[in-house]
């Protein structure tokens, strides 16, 4: 048992909730065990307020995810696209969300650094880390993106939400990029049969609420 009081806090609340889930739905578990088959793939931020299965009211099962500082979808990072591989081509997912959500620290970091982006060099998001630190290369297209917007004079609570939202479109753009969602849209269907429809939303904190940007693509 730790002494950590968080972390004893985590496990108790986790015994209770799979006791009060057992109580309502005897059998879940048991049922869960025997495998998965998501609806959804979600492409979401770290970000500790923003945790899919809460905020969308989804049981164990329903969503597959994948999160990330700033919600991206690196067309190079072997983890997204081995992620989507599996939900796409071997779970059968229907729809790939990717939500980013507002007071986003990843793009409050880019906006912060775009005043000094310089083309043709990779720019510095988090000038106390190394040029080449970990996080200053993933976010080096968020803060790319920023530059591009133009938006570096422009108040904070006017470009961040617009940093926000075009970041999330374009997230979507890669995802219609991948050879994953090209195959299943080539072939109208998923190897596993299924139609794939891809999502761009954006959590919004201060309400709890979700906005659909209305941009999802799927077969023509």
């Amino acid at each position: 048992m730790s002494h950590h009081p968080a972390i004893t806090q985590l496990l108790s609340a986790n015994a209770q909730w799979a006791k009060d889930v057992e109580q309502l739905e005897p059998g879940f578990f048991k049922e869960s065990a025997k495998g998965q088959a998501p609806h959804t793939l979600w492409i979401g931020c770290a970000d500790s307020r923003v945790p899919e299965s809460v905020i969308t009211g989804a049981k164990p099962g329903d969503i597959f995810v994948n999160r990330n500082v700033g919600n991206q979808v690196n067309l190079e990072d072997d983890n997204m696209l081995a992620v989507l591989t599996y939900a796409v081509e071997h779970l059968g997912v229907e729809h790939v969300v990717v939500c980013g959500h507002t007071e986003c620290g990843a793009a409050a970091a880019s906006f912060g650094a775009c005043a000094s982006f310089v083309p043709g060099e990779m720019p510095v998001t988090i000038p106390v880390d190394p040029a080449d630190a970990p996080l200053n290369r993933w976010l080096a297209p968020l803060t790319t993106l920023a530059a591009s917007l133009q938006i570096s004079s422009a108040p904070p609570n006017e470009a961040l939400p617009l940093l926000v939202q075009e970041n999330v479109k374009a997230q979507v753009d890669n995802l219609c990029r991948t050879k994953v969602i090209a195959n299943a849209w080539a072939n109208g269907k998923s190897p596993k049969g299924k139609e794939v429809w891809v999502h761009g939303w954006v959590y919004d904190v201060a309400t709890g609420t979700i906005r659909d940007l209305g941009i999802s693509q799927g077969p023509k």
